[in-house]
């Protein structure tokens, strides 16, 4: 009887709070008229839930600021359509030894402002991330230890130790290359402001919390984009405004749709919904300080078990998530499979476990969670506390907007446990699996674990790909086992798109202006 009262009270609450608006709300947005498909407008507007973070691209990991960043900003490397890592701004690279890669630029290549893409640029681009400790990407370059310039296109990248993730690495966004003379001249809070890149499209302007406008850059080496004339990202947090605007023609895609709209995005004239399997796993970051219940692995443990994932993803999510057991998913170097599509769930070993541990009475505990940034996140923080409250577990869920929520991590101010979504551009379970070492978060989750802290030692400068793999594999299943995060669901990705346009979602979440086409 308790299982389905859980039940019946996860679909009360999907069916109150998915954002969807009243059937008053969704009859006027019906009757506003089919959305608009003007093959002529050369304007992209893209509806995102939250604001970019920074223009600073390397003091971030936020991907929903990558998918805008990714427009203005190449890397040495990039991804193909088919997943597989190709040069980008790099014309030729040879393997010098296990700690040396020599490189050499394309040439023609230049800056926003006409200046020519240099060695001295990359040198000062790597260098800059790979030493400054304060930068959120700092932890995924510090392995490169020097940039040695051979002649005006060519350089040597140099590791301080073999370094097989390398490529991996310089394709994402700490290898978006930096204008060093222009930020030496002007000063990087003129750069913050007037951020200028070598990508096809270049910066107009930024209203916080409003919008973000790009324009063709002329001189792109690849050619001008002609397909438009200016790309919008329009920021809109609350999910009815977002879908309102795509059903009216106001925006071309707006990310995030709630499930409850997604008939009413396809059931309308000129829209579409369009999904994709995102690299990016939710789960629940939980602290293992002294002094917190779940510093005690028992407590880690029941609240995992009482935490029903089958029921948020097909209920929550109406399928558009696949429960999961690790952060490192099919697809990407490392995947230890058998912990993915499955979940543990047994409320009453839960309550065994926490007596054992001695909270036989229950607790209290915060759960942070962003508003608006995930697909779900309030209600599946809200369905959390309630599964937890089935196991005397009493949840206070503290919801935040979504700057507040950066900044509540980035000071080391979270409590018990906060609920996120993280993505691997990297498609390398390297970066996944660096989130449990000891040293990284030391102040924020404090969990340790020597055994992990020595394989991620090992597998950090092992070149042999099939050791590595084991290596990765490993750490997965021991952090099944000890739980310092929570794993929940792969999520799904779900844009509603206006039918003049022809968009294909990525599974690493970027919306790149130039592949998208009009019909």
């Amino acid at each position: 009887m308790k299982y389905a009262y859980l039940i019946l009270a996860v679909v009360g609450l999907v069916l109150s709070g998915c954002g969807g608006g009243t059937a008053e709300e969704e009859t006027m947005a019906l009757d506003e008229g089919a959305a608009s498909v003007d093959e002529n407008n050369k304007t992209l507007t893209i509806a995102l839930g939250t604001d970019i973070v920074t223009f600073d691209i390397h003091d971030h990991n936020n991907t929903s600021t990558e998918a805008v960043h990714d427009n203005m900003f190449n890397y040495l490397f990039k991804r193909d359509e088919n997943n597989v890592i190709q040069p980008e701004l790099v014309d030729t690279f040879t393997q010098i030894d296990d700690v040396t890669v020599e490189m050499t630029l394309k040439e023609g290549v230049t800056f926003h402002n006409g200046d020519t893409l240099t060695v001295e640029d990359v040198k000062f681009t790597l260098e800059r991330v790979a030493t400054d400790e304060t930068l959120q990407e700092y932890p995924n370059y510090r392995q490169i230890k020097e940039v040695d310039i051979i002649d005006e296109r060519t350089f040597q990248i140099i590791t301080h130790e073999p370094e097989p993730s390398l490529l991996h690495r310089l394709s994402r966004l700490g290898s978006g290359i930096l204008p060093k003379r222009y930020i030496e001249e002007e000063g990087w809070d003129h750069f913050l402001a007037h951020p200028i890149g070598t990508g096809p499209y270049e910066f107009k302007e930024w209203v916080r919390d409003s919008r973000i406008v790009l324009t063709p850059y002329d001189d792109y080496f690849e050619g001008p984009v002609e397909e438009w004339d200016e790309v919008v990202f329009r920021i809109i947090p609350e999910n009815s405004t977002r879908v309102s605007e795509l059903l009216t023609g106001g925006v071309d895609i707006a990310v995030n749709i709630p499930p409850a709209d997604w008939d009413r995005v396809n059931g309308n004239a000129g829209t579409a919904m369009k999904s994709e399997t995102s690299n990016r796993t939710m789960m629940l970051i939980l602290r293992a300080t002294d002094g917190y219940p779940t510093a005690d692995v028992r407590v880690r443990k029941a609240l995992n078990l009482a935490i029903d994932n089958g029921a948020i993803t097909d209920s929550a999510l109406r399928g558009a998530g696949t429960p999961t057991k690790t952060r490192v998913a099919p697809g990407n170097f490392g995947a230890e499979e058998s912990l993915y599509d499955t979940y543990d769930y047994d409320p009453e070993e839960a309550k065994r476990l926490l007596e054992e541990a001695g909270y036989g009475d229950g607790f209290e505990m915060t759960l942070h969670s962003p508003r608006g940034r995930y697909l779900q996140d309030a209600e599946i923080a809200e369905l959390i506390g309630g599964m937890l409250q089935a196991i005397n577990v009493s949840v206070n869920v503290e919801l935040m907007e979504w700057s507040n929520f950066v900044e509540m991590r980035q000071a080391g101010a979270n409590k018990d446990a906060y609920l996120i979504g993280l993505g691997n551009s990297m498609f390398d379970g390297a970066y996944s699996v660096d989130w449990y070492r000891s040293d990284r978060f030391v102040g924020q989750t404090d969990y340790k674990n020597e055994e992990i802290d020595a394989l991620l030692e090992a597998s950090a400068v092992n070149m042999d790909q099939t050791e590595r793999a084991e290596q990765l594999k490993e750490i997965q299943r021991i952090a099944d086992e000890e739980l310092p995060h929570i794993m929940l669901h792969q999520e799904t990705v779900n844009y509603g798109v206006n039918d003049r346009i022809d968009f294909v979602p990525k599974m690493d979440e970027m919306i790149y202006a130039p592949e998208i086409k009009r019909k």
